[in-house]
């Protein structure tokens, strides 16, 4: 028998019972986990509110073995909020859209319970965020998001040289099979020619250039979103049930 605490973000819900749960979250030192909140759809528990998606806690787990991911779902006893930022989410459709597609991406890219990814749990953390305190339009933030989890899964993709090659860019064709941009001499069936101001904006939301990106116009905006969404279901390999909802 053994007690774990980590904090997380509340990924998702599922009702157990008549009045239990199970929570999946992503935590700081143990990645994906999944553990039994008991009691909490009950009408006086304080405790339900707390596990909600988007809430960032401190959670407490009592887990059977000596590892918290076994055989079994460890049990959650306790949790305190760090940040609500459901609050400041679920209450507009564009921010709450945007967050979902967010929680989504974090549970796909941390396919193994009990794994550490901290990146990606940093990278869920600063983009609820932003997205709760509406620094930015939330479908820049989402691709921002959306970039740099795949960046930080190994999929970054290349904006300016060649994908390829290597070529020194910006280069004129972009090929989500061959991991962005490329050359005259390296492009494929199926490349595309985008604008060179949406290259420019991806670019610039996955390095953290928020200037060039809100002054961006919106039909260059909805041309690098197209591009995200492609390049995230190319490596994926089936598309997010959550991305068809936000609003382009």
């Amino acid at each position: 028998m053994s007690l774990f605490r980590d904090d997380g973000i509340v990924l998702r819900t599922q009702k157990l019972g008549e009045a239990d749960r199970i929570i999946t979250l992503l935590t700081r030192g143990h990645g994906r986990v999944r553990a039994v909140a008991r009691g909490v759809r009950r009408t006086k528990s304080k405790f339900g509110a707390r596990l909600e998606p988007f809430s960032h806690v401190d959670v407490q787990f009592f887990a059977k073995g000596s590892e918290l991911v076994g055989r079994g779902l460890p049990l959650c006893t306790q949790s305190e909020t760090i940040a609500p930022y459901g609050g400041g989410i679920v209450s507009d459709y564009a921010r709450y859209t945007a967050g979902t597609v967010m929680l989504e991406t974090a549970e796909r890219f941390t396919d193994h319970e009990g794994e550490p990814a901290v990146q990606q749990y940093l990278l869920l953390v600063g983009g609820l965020r932003t997205l709760a305190r509406g620094e930015h339009a939330p479908h820049l933030v989402l691709d921002a998001f959306l970039l740099r989890s795949l960046a930080v899964n190994g999929y970054a993709p290349s904006f300016t040289d060649c994908a390829k090659c290597g070529m020194p860019g910006p280069n004129r064709f972009f090929s989500v099979a061959s991991g962005g941009s490329v050359c005259v001499d390296c492009r494929v069936p199926g490349s595309v020619v985008p604008s060179p101001q949406a290259l420019e904006l991806l670019g610039a939301l996955l390095t953290g250039d928020w200037e060039t990106a809100d002054a961006c116009e919106p039909r260059y905006v909805r041309e690098g979103s197209g591009l995200v969404s492609a390049y995230l279901h190319w490596h994926m390999e089936r598309g997010l049930r959550s991305l068809r909802y936000v609003e382009k």
